[in-house]
Parts: structure tokens; sequence; C-alpha cells
């Protein structure tokens, strides 16, 4: 969440929370975004847009997730969990019998090289979040691929073009896990 403050330039965002479950890493990048900006925050934003911004979450996108895990459903495929906090990364998705972890990643968010961008407000400092964000997807999936877990990313975008095919790929993949048992 982030946090509001006034000063004598009137009022700024910071970037940081007041969270205390932020970790180690989370910290370390908040401080390198910091670095990017005018005294380490966000100033000239309007309180609209900080309210706006504030309000974003991820997790439970109608747009992705819930369209996936509907499609799911409906396809009977099941034994699988949301947002498995235990798991490392949160995957939207964990099937613990065959190990299989899915990720959903916006498009903008996580820097889709087909259909994600840049703001050109504050461009440094979304170029260095998006960066940051893409390499924690590839350290979490080295991570886990390590801890002997199957890891599919899908995009946005893929699941809006071709649904099932997404599906499809899910079902390949926990057939594959459990004929290698």
């Amino acid at each position: 969440m982030l946090a509001t403050m006034r000063t004598s330039g009137g009022p700024c965002s910071t970037i940081c929370s007041s969270n205390s479950a932020f970790t180690t890493a989370g910290i370390i990048m908040e401080r390198r975004l910091r670095k990017l900006l005018p005294d380490g925050r966000f100033c000239g934003v309007s309180t609209k847009r900080s309210r706006h911004m504030a309000s974003v979450r991820g997790g439970n996108n109608k747009s992705t997730e819930q369209k996936l895990g509907m499609a799911l459903v409906r396809a009977g495929i099941r034994g699988w969990r949301l947002r498995a906090s235990d798991i490392r990364g949160r995957p939207d998705f964990y099937f613990s019998l065959e190990k299989l972890a899915i990720f959903v990643d916006g498009c903008f968010w996580h820097g889709c090289p087909r259909c994600g961008h840049i703001p050109k407000t504050r461009g440094k400092f979304w170029s260095a979040k998006i960066t940051r964000n893409r390499e924690r997807d590839r350290s979490v999936t080295r991570k886990l691929r390590r801890q002997g877990l199957m890891v599919l990313r899908f995009w946005e975008h893929e699941l809006r073009a071709d649904l099932g095919r997404c599906v499809a790929r899910i079902a390949q993949a926990m057939d594959h896990r459990q004929s290698a048992k």
C-alpha cells in the first residue's frame, strides 16, 4: 500500500510501504527504484492518481486468473490451489501432486515482449520496475525448477487469444508429470 505524505512541494507518494511483511529483496528493490525518483518520491502526483495506483492489487484478476480457473474447472482439471503461499513466488495455480506451478503474467507488469510497454511518464522508474519484475520471474522459475517443480508461465494475451491451448498445455504437463512417477 502506498503511503501519502505532504511536503512543502505538494503531495508526494512514497514508494516504500509501511507494511512490515516486505521481504529483504522487496526492500532492496524499493531502494533501487527510489533512487530513480527526485527525493525518492513521486512528486506532483494527484491524490486521485495515488489512490488509484494504491488500489491496484495482484491476484484474482478477472481477465487472467479467474478466466483460467473457470476454464480448468470446465475441462475437469482438478487438484489445484490458488496462490499457494507456501511455494516460492506464490504461483497463481499450484498442483501439489504433479508438482506443477503455473503463473499468469500480466503483459504490462511483467514486460511482455509482444504487447508490454514502458510508460512515457517516469519512464526510468517504470523501466527499472518492470525489469526487476522480469528478473524476479526468472529467479523464481529457476529456483522452483531446482526444487523439482515444473513451471509454466502464460502471458495475459495468450489467455485472451487461445484459452483452450493454455488449458491443453496444462493438461499435457500434468500427464507428463503423472507418467514420470
